[in-house]
């Protein structure tokens, strides 16, 4: 099912490009055909006829486009939505009814021009977007039961099955390898250019480029469910998605176009009498109200704008679903994070230790009892120690007292700090202290008696103390939320700069939190991670998931931040805030423009050629405006 839908969207989109094609041949082949007709001076039959044929070749497709446009949404409003290209079809229509066949032509040939201009910007700016799904990998190296390898279409592969990947592969799916060591490049997910280096046991997705190396992994996630997927499908939302300001405009533009269909045959009756124009000056003028009051630029105000952010966007590894939650951005007021695995790194560090005895002969026991247990708190040890001499020890966990071992006739223990009676004056003071800025304590001791003591906290992740710089700067207030304890969360948050730490939040109530900042803030951002910040992702005017997060809060996130990194915040908002200045900076130019024809027009200072020159160069300085969001932002420290 999913390779029909796939051939009927690619057979659509060959249907779409054979007519762009054509209508571009056909443009062209009328531009032809006008420039010709300007050389021609004696014969005005010849003359006229040549731009007749230019304006049908030239005009055809937006003639098209408009009645089948107008049609369209006239059925689906169930009221009469005339598209903005009919007004330059009548445009047209009446310079030729009073005989100006060649200022008509002219008309249709630059707006016809603009037009293919405004698609080219308009496929530019998707351009970064839609090339992931020419990524999409195809086939894979299956391995069979006889160890031999069979090149199979990624849709046939089955959790459980196991690939072989060559240097320079693109891996085929998600998964874990099962051996083997390389290095891969993980860019067209998380946006980071440096490769991963890979070895047995670490995970691979689906698209990625492998390196010089080579290794067998086991397939994980079915091809509809693997990270790039839901990339895809995120890109899929985004290109649907307009801003709420573009939004708007499209609503207005039919309004609007009504309304001017009204004025123009009022102006025409009016100026005869009013002015004393004759009928041919005032039905002229009545033709150049109509092109100056054409809104090209005003329609193609925010669409390019947004277009171009969001695929700026994607290429630093920032995906938004829709251009609303991009442009919703520029206004927040409150930005909340998720503690653990958003703001820290979701696992606990050794940060301070002492011993009163021998360090490293104390380190080389703790490491050998460490070796024997397998929570969080040992792995920290064992990545924050290094031995000197390797023991092997007989280590006993014992209930309400932790891990016990015997060494050369001398009892070690290590354990809760509340599970120690012999504890010197110096000792009970670090574990205050520590306690204090949150952190997990444990003793060490030698025949009950404390020589040794190790702090471990979930420490916060590289440049997000820069982040929440940025967010004070901008006067956007900020909130950590919790489910540790309020102290666990202030030592964090006050290291931070965090402005509100919530501590001791259950899951149901985070929605509630962010309900609350709604209120009293207004615009509100959540960011996390778990299943248990879905809820609040959702209550949040924009929710960012981690990439690195789980699917269900990435599926029900606004916008997913790839590779974890939080100092792509500050330049998501940067460009929101961009995105907001070009598109009422194109809104003005547009109106403007129009304000400007309008007025020349009734003092009769406007001719037609002129009006068009002038509409149509406003809708191209409003587009190129436009692709100024395509340039990468300055590294936002």
């Amino acid at each position: 099912m999913e390779n029909e839908k796939q051939t009927v969207n690619h057979e659509k989109e060959e249907h779409n490009h054979e007519q762009g094609r054509s209508a571009i041949i056909f443009f062209f082949i009328g531009l032809v055909l006008f420039i010709v007709s300007l050389f021609v001076k004696d014969n005005i039959i010849i003359k006229n006829i040549l731009c007749l044929i230019a304006m049908i070749f030239s005009g055809y497709h937006i003639i098209i486009e408009g009645i089948e446009s107008t049609i369209s949404s006239s059925k689906t409003n169930g009221k009469f939505s005339p598209n903005v290209h009919i007004l330059m079809f009548l445009a047209a229509l009446g310079a030729s009814l009073i005989g100006d066949f060649q200022e008509g032509a002219l008309l249709i040939v630059i707006f016809a021009g603009a037009h293919f201009l405004e698609d080219y910007a308009e496929g530019r700016s998707k351009k970064e977007i839609t090339n992931l799904l020419k990524m999409n990998p195809t086939e894979a190296r299956l391995i069979q039961t006889d160890d031999s390898n069979k090149i199979v279409d990624v849709a046939t592969l089955q959790i459980g099955d196991h690939l072989q990947v060559l240097n320079g592969d693109q891996v085929p799916t998600d998964g874990i390898i099962l051996s083997g060591y390389t290095s891969i490049d993980e860019s067209s997910i998380n946006g980071e250019s440096i490769p991963k280096e890979k070895q047995k046991g670490d995970e691979v997705f689906g698209s990625t480029i492998n390196g010089t190396g080579s290794f067998t992994m086991e397939v994980t996630k079915d091809s509809k469910d693997t990270l790039f997927a839901k990339i895809i499908t995120l890109v899929n939302q985004s290109q649907s998605n307009l801003s709420k300001t573009a939004t708007k405009i499209q609503i207005l533009e039919p309004k609007y176009v009504k309304i001017v269909m009204v004025i123009v045959p009022t102006f025409i009756l009016l100026a005869r009498f009013a002015f004393d124009w004759t009928w041919y000056d005032s039905f002229y003028r009545g033709m150049v109200f109509l092109t100056a009051a054409s809104p090209c630029a005003l329609a193609a105000s925010a669409i390019p704008a947004t277009l171009s952010a969001i695929s700026n966007l994607a290429k630093q590894g920032i995906l938004f679903k829709g251009g609303s939650y991009l442009a919703n951005l520029a206004y927040v007021k409150s930005v909340s994070f998720d503690k653990t695995g958003t703001l820290t790194q979701g696992k606990p560090v050794v940060t301070d230790y002492h011993f009163s005895e021998d360090e490293q002969a104390s380190i080389d026991i703790i490491i050998a009892m460490e070796k024997t247990a397998n929570h969080p708190l040992a792995n920290a040890i064992l990545e924050s120690f290094s031995e000197k001499d390797i023991l092997s020890l007989d280590v006993t966990n014992e209930i309400g007292k932790g891990l016990v071992t015997t060494h050369n006739n001398e009892e070690y223990r290590i354990g809760k700090p509340e599970t120690f009676e012999n504890v010197n004056e110096e000792m009970s003071e670090w574990n205050s202290t520590y306690a204090n800025e949150g952190k997990t304590v444990v003793y060490y001791s030698k025949n009950e008696v404390v020589i040794g003591i190790i702090a471990m906290m979930d420490i916060a992740k590289d440049k997000v103390k820069e982040m929440i710089s940025y967010l004070k700067e901008k006067d956007i207030h900020t909130v950590m939320i919790t489910g540790d304890s309020q102290k666990t969360g202030e030592a964090i948050g006050k290291q931070l700069g965090i402005d509100e730490i919530i501590g001791n939040v259950l899951p149901e109530n985070k929605s509630k939190i962010i309900d609350e900042q709604k209120a009293k803030y207004g615009t509100a951002v959540m960011l996390g991670d778990g299943v248990n910040d879905a809820p609040a992702l959702v209550s949040a005017d924009i929710g960012f998931a981690m990439g690195d997060g789980t699917d269900i809060a990435m599926d029900v996130a606004d916008a997913v931040i790839m590779n974890n990194d939080l100092s792509k915040l500050p330049y998501a908002h940067n460009v929101a805030k961009r995105l907001d200045h070009i598109v009422w900076q194109n809104v003005f130019i547009s109106m403007a423009v129009v304000a400007y024809l309008v007025i020349m027009n009734i003092i009769g200072k406007m001719n037609l050629p002129l009006g068009v020159l002038i509409h149509e160069v406003s809708t191209l300085v409003v587009i190129a405006n436009s692709l100024r969001l395509l340039i990468p932002n300055k590294v936002i420290k």
